[in-house]
């Protein structure tokens, strides 16, 4: 289990649309954690390279995650009322709106990549592959691991063959990983999603959201975590490929909100202009929203107008340093360390 082999409990997110680069990677693996490589949105052929490229600065392990993909969305009025509505927004960054067309990601090349490139660690996003899949990852000598919401998915993914459950609380930045987009769906807390997984399923947990310092993560490691996994904590390192609006945004006092309205399903970021305006019109439609305002979030970052495209990020987003991501990684691990002993410190006062 790579998570026994790990020097720090810390894992990077994948960290999928740009952030997500082999040096990132690489330099967290590198200080002794474990880091990811996005697949989502890539094409097969570049996913492929960029594990090549990465095992050429890295010898420490790493992993891949992939969006699992869901059933087609049934067209429906809202899809169509949303895409004229995005024709303002397309003329305002000079652009046309996207071909709002549904496809799998490449969700087979991608396995078949994956296969031949014996990957350590294989992870999943918006749902849980099917034991097949699994049984063949694991064929290879992949660990598998699963990206979770709630107990029921947790449940699943385990019935599955998943080694080991990622467990993604509503503090999360970016999209959240429930296997089925919907409404009226409560949103579990970190602590307590963990708490309520590790009291039923007997797995290494991995706890994720909203974790960007040391004493949280010795909050979710002392609840059960075997590993935190951040993302947005690592969004300002030189290594990320975060666009540059996006890495000012961070650093700045603003909420965060749940919305719909850049890809048609739910993720967190923080509020600008075009979430205010849009998130009530927009539809449960992945990933046709998201191709429709490709070109449009495009434009506005090559004009470095943070008003205009998705600024992931998760709720405790100022505590993101701007470091090194080998800095990041022993300064939480250090951080968690010395939270955990005052703890112990504390209980033998008493």
């Amino acid at each position: 289990m790579i998570l026994s082999e790990l020097d720090h409990p810390i894992i990077q997110a994948p960290l999928a649309g740009g952030p997500s680069t082999p040096e990132l990677t690489a330099a967290v693996g590198g200080a002794g954690g474990l880091g990811f490589l996005a697949a989502g949105y890539q094409t097969a052929p570049a996913m492929r390279a960029e594990i090549r490229q990465l095992r050429q600065l890295s010898s420490a392990p790493f992993g891949v995650n992939l969006l699992v993909p869901g059933p087609a969305a049934v067209a429906d009025h809202r899809l169509t009322t949303y895409l004229e509505r995005l024709q303002v927004e397309a003329h305002r960054y000079r652009v046309e709106v996207g071909n709002a067309d549904f496809d799998d990601d490449e969700w087979g090349p991608k396995l078949t990549v994956l296969h031949r490139e014996r990957v350590p660690v294989i992870s999943f996003t918006f749902g849980c592959p099917p034991s097949e899949v699994i049984d063949s990852l694991h064929d290879t000598g992949a660990e598998v691991w699963v990206t979770v919401t709630d107990l029921a998915e947790a449940h699943a993914a385990a019935g599955a063959g998943a080694d080991v459950l990622i467990l993604q609380g509503i503090e999360a930045g970016g999209h959240r990983a429930s296997f089925v987009d919907r409404d009226r769906v409560e949103g579990l807390g970190i602590l307590v999603l963990l708490r309520l997984v590790a009291a039923e399923i007997d797995l290494p947990l991995v706890a994720a959201g909203g974790l960007a310092d040391g004493p949280a993560i010795a909050a979710v490691l002392a609840a059960g975590a075997r590993a935190a996994q951040l993302g947005t904590a690592f969004m300002r390192a030189p290594e990320a490929g975060t666009d540059p609006a996006h890495r000012e945004a961070l650093a700045e006092e603003e909420p965060t909100a749940l919305t719909r309205a850049f890809t048609g399903r739910l993720a967190r970021g923080i509020v600008n202009r075009f979430m205010l305006q849009h998130s009530d019109a927009a539809p449960i439609a992945y990933p046709q929203v998201n191709k429709a305002t490709a070109p449009i979030r495009a434009a506005a970052r090559e004009r470095g107008d943070a008003d205009g495209f998705n600024l992931w990020a998760g709720q405790a987003h100022m505590l993101a340093k701007e470091l090194p991501a080998a800095e990041i990684v022993r300064g939480l691990s250090e951080d968690a360390r010395a939270a955990l002993e005052k703890i112990s410190t504390r209980r033998a006062e008493r």
